[in-house]
């Protein structure tokens, strides 16, 4: 299965649009779904002129659900500072 495929997958046509980025039945996140599509086809532009995507995701408890990619909890990674390394120093020189 692609998550990115520009044919949406069977499962997608029951899902339900959860207004939190979990499963609307067992509350499990995202990275804990079985299967996810994202429909890059039809971007959505929001009232800040950014695009955004539904992304469809097939839960194990069985409910397919959708949420905004805007959506998404804030990434506990995000604020840390890129690894540099002496290879990579070095390789900027040329």
């Amino acid at each position: 299965m692609d998550a990115f495929s520009p044919t949406p997958p069977e499962w997608t046509n029951t899902a339900v649009h959860a207004m939190a980025h979990h499963c609307p039945t067992c509350r499990a996140t995202a990275l804990e779904a079985q299967k996810v599509w994202l429909n890059r086809r039809s971007p959505v532009y929001g009232h800040d002129r950014k695009r955004k995507w539904q992304e469809f995701y097939h839960c194990g408890c069985g409910t397919a659900w959708w949420a905004w990619s805007t959506d998404r909890p804030p990434n506990e990674f995000a604020d840390r500072q890129p690894i540099v390394s002496e290879f990579d120093d070095f390789l900027g020189h040329f």
